[in-house]
């Protein structure tokens, strides 16, 4: 199969939306970075990556042609990443050279550094909007590059485009972006609890590399066994709906890189140790298929069906050790990407 990127072009005969006071609204949604193939590469390619797109969790931003340059931002969390939005616009204008005012709103963001993918969306949604905007021809992999988005994981960009559960192949060589090699469902019935903990952030930026710096490879007997595992587990649980295998590959995979990554974060496999206590029961409950996406603090359940996922939230709630601190959402896979529409501008006449 293979991958299938947005291009982002004019209609024709239309230079640019900003002709026709225009704006363009892009709503990006979450996913979940369910693991490493070879982070070391230590069988010959590094990185590599699965991960699932999420419903629940967006990034909403709108953009317009303004007389005068603009930002908004509609709550505090959204402010906090105004300024992340603000260093793409000024990225996409170097490379376009195109510098016309604009009015930036953010409505909606991921939280910020939670294992939900609120850098690379952020991104491709403000650089989505300015393209679309501008009848620019940039795929999605161009807004990537131009943004620095996608150096380790491919399945960012890739759920931007398509959603579902995408596996890719890790970077190349001269530091083109990964290759989605696999686009798989999960069946509708199947649901991800996830935890979350507000008060934490994951590693990003140059805490990231110093942490990657200082771990040992992971053995090349754990990357070969993470490849069995999703190519002959997790990839073909999903697709024949088989939740037990699919569970106890991605449980193992999991379980072989949160000992990886344990030296680097507070609570072992789990950047939060309040997430861990719940992570920990649940596995006393008996579900294999947890884990904490990317450095997390976010971390996630996969169970078979809403009743399940409601027996354990139960269970969760009732147990009277849950951090009230912590977030509980059940999601579902989402098999479709970004959602992109031309709205007007507001004041604009007609």
């Amino acid at each position: 199969m293979h991958p299938t990127h947005n291009v982002l072009m004019s209609a024709p005969g239309v230079h640019s939306l900003s002709a026709q006071r225009c704006g363009i609204r892009v709503a990006a949604p979450g996913r979940l970075h369910l693991g490493f193939v070879d982070p070391a590469g230590t069988l010959g390619r590094r990185f590599g990556s699965l991960g699932l797109v999420i419903d629940g969790f967006e990034t909403e931003v709108e953009l317009h042609p303004a007389e005068v340059e603009g930002a908004t931002a509609f709550d505090a969390a959204c402010a906090a990443e105004m300024h992340r939005a603000l260093q793409h616009l000024d990225a996409l204008r170097r490379e376009s050279g195109l510098h016309g005012a604009l009015q930036l709103h953010i409505k909606r963001v991921l939280p910020a550094h939670a294992g939900l993918g609120s850098g690379t969306q952020l991104a491709l949604a403000v650089g989505t909007a300015f393209a679309r905007l501008h009848g620019l021809a940039w795929s999605t992999p161009d807004i990537a590059r131009i943004t620095g988005r996608g150096l380790r994981s491919g399945v960012g960009i890739a759920g931007f485009d398509q959603g579902g559960l995408l596996l890719d192949g890790g970077p190349g060589p001269q530091g083109q972006p990964a290759p989605l090699l696999a686009r798989g469902h999960l069946p509708s019935a199947w649901r991800v609890l996830l935890v979350t903990d507000p008060r934490l952030r994951g590693l990003s930026g140059a805490d990231e590399r110093a942490a990657l710096a200082r771990l040992a490879p992971l053995p090349r007997e754990a990357a070969a066994q993470i490849s069995h595992e999703l190519l002959m587990r997790v990839l073909p649980g999903a697709a024949l709906n088989d939740f037990d295998n699919f569970a106890a590959g991605l449980g193992q995979v999991q379980h072989l890189l949160g000992e990886h990554f344990a030296p680097a974060q507070a609570a072992g496999a789990y950047a939060s140790p309040a997430v861990a206590r719940v992570m920990q029961r649940l596995q006393a409950q008996g579900h294999r298929a947890v884990g904490q996406s990317s450095w997390g603090p976010t971390a996630f359940a996969f169970v078979p069906d809403a009743q399940a996922a409601e027996l354990a939230l139960a269970d969760l709630r009732a147990s009277g050790d849950l951090d009230p601190a912590l977030g509980l959402h059940t999601v579902r896979a989402r098999e479709r990407g970004a959602a992109v529409a031309q709205v007007a501008t507001p004041g604009a006449r007609t």
